[in-house]
């Protein structure tokens, strides 16, 4: 991968260490005028990019406003979602368009899955050293 960047795990539990050791990304997302620093689960088995509640408002988004409905599966499923597309910066890299199923879900965690962040960049994982490295396509 050609201008990688590379980041550590972040443990989520400190008394379980490396066991609860997740790949979180720090970003920025930019919806508008407003601007966000968050950290986002990469989870490759999730097929859509997920952005909980209080972020999208955070951002500025109207929920009244989201004309498109998503379902969601899994624990998600239960609530409702609409269609979001931010501006995501990941380090040096230039920004990009991330579409976003916006749950209603106040708990959900900011996931970055298949469609489409995995479209947008390559990773690389190294779960041995607690590391992964990301490229942009």
């Amino acid at each position: 991968m050609a201008n990688k960047v590379r980041f550590a795990f972040t443990e989520v539990d400190p008394s379980l260490g490396a066991l609860s050791a997740l790949p979180y990304l720090p970003l920025t997302l930019t919806y508008q005028s407003q601007s966000l620093n968050v950290s986002g689960l990469l989870d490759t088995g999730s097929s859509v990019n997920v952005l909980p509640y209080e972020m999208g408002l955070a951002l500025g988004a109207v929920w009244e406003n989201q004309r498109l409905s998503l379902p969601l599966g899994g624990n998600l499923a239960r609530f409702e979602a609409g269609a979001l597309v931010v501006k995501a910066t990941v380090e040096q890299f230039p920004a990009v368009d991330l579409a976003f199923a916006w749950t209603q879900d106040k708990y959900a965690p900011l996931i970055l899955g298949q469609m489409n962040f995995f479209l947008a960049f390559d990773v690389c994982f190294y779960r041995y050293d607690l590391a992964f490295e990301i490229s942009q396509k």
